[in-house]
């Protein structure tokens, strides 16, 4: 089957005192090829830990992963990460930063710099490609991150909290940006994001985690994502499924953060 299949995954980890932390509990989950999945939930739930056995950087406790008919087994080029702070070379040029990974691939050089321009255009920097990352600004900074993990050509794009640091007007650029790219590119996307609106507006799949240990509350398959292709988001927001669907699940998650807050206080 195309596409990512999650099975059985859990994951538990040991403390060197005694005594563990499950962090996840029996998660499946099978995302079709180019679908953009968003990922909510209360501080705790495994969103980060999830990703990152996506990404092939945890190994589970238990369960497996299937990515295009073959199982994950570590990092790999067919699965790209954004993070939430660039991870950039901030001594390389935008250029250098975005054909860093055709390089390391040997890709000769015409085409590394056809796919470097390219996608450059794709993501407003042309005109930048000859500064230092430090010159630009945080907004600039994780378009060129978009730019250098499209570069590799990955079936499946990891994106963790890539948005979270930028200011209010930037971010919702991004956002856009963000499903300018997953439309154009057919690329699979898994988002992780504390913000219900953001989860809402990327998500064309939205799974809520419940806290630990984590596992899938709740999922939701949303319009919105479709509509904001190509439409001012702040149009979006004001459709009337958005604000139930944002005051549903708001709700939800606070009751989630109350009950955690429940279990601190009468563990102390």
């Amino acid at each position: 089957m195309s596409g990512l299949s999650i099975q059985n995954l859990s994951m538990r980890f040991d403390l060197p005192g005694g005594g563990h932390v499950q962090a996840l509990q029996d998660v499946s989950l099978d995302l079709k090829a180019g679908e953009l999945l968003s990922v909510l939930g209360p501080s705790g739930c495994g969103k980060t830990t999830l990703l990152n056995i996506v990404a092939g950087f945890l190994a589970p406790t238990e369960g497996k992963m299937i990515l295009n008919e073959h199982e994950i087994n570590g990092p790999d080029a067919e699965r790209g990460m954004v993070f939430q702070q660039g991870a950039l070379f901030e001594w390389m040029s935008v250029r250098e930063n975005v054909g860093f990974g055709p390089s390391m691939k040997g890709m000769p050089k015409r085409e590394k710099v056809e796919i470097v321009d390219h996608l450059l255009d794709v993501v407003g920097l042309q005109d930048f490609k000859e500064k230092a990352v430090y010159e630009l600004s945080g907004g600039m900074q994780q378009r060129v991150a978009l730019a250098r993990c499209l570069a590799n050509d990955p079936d499946v794009i990891l994106m963790d909290e890539p948005l979270g640091a930028l200011d209010a007007l930037t971010r919702e650029k991004m956002q856009s940006l963000v499903l300018k790219l997953w439309k154009e590119t057919g690329k699979t996307i898994i988002l992780i994001t504390h913000s219900v609106e953001e989860a809402l507006l990327l998500g064309e799949r939205l799974l809520v985690m419940a806290p630990r240990p984590g596992r899938i509350h709740k999922e939701y398959r949303l319009p919105f994502a479709e509509m904001g292709v190509g439409q001012d988001l702040r149009e979006v927001k004001k459709n009337p499924e958005f604000a139930e669907r944002r005051e549903e699940i708001l709700g939800m998650i606070w009751d989630m953060e109350e009950e955690i807050m429940g279990r601190t206080e009468a563990a102390s």
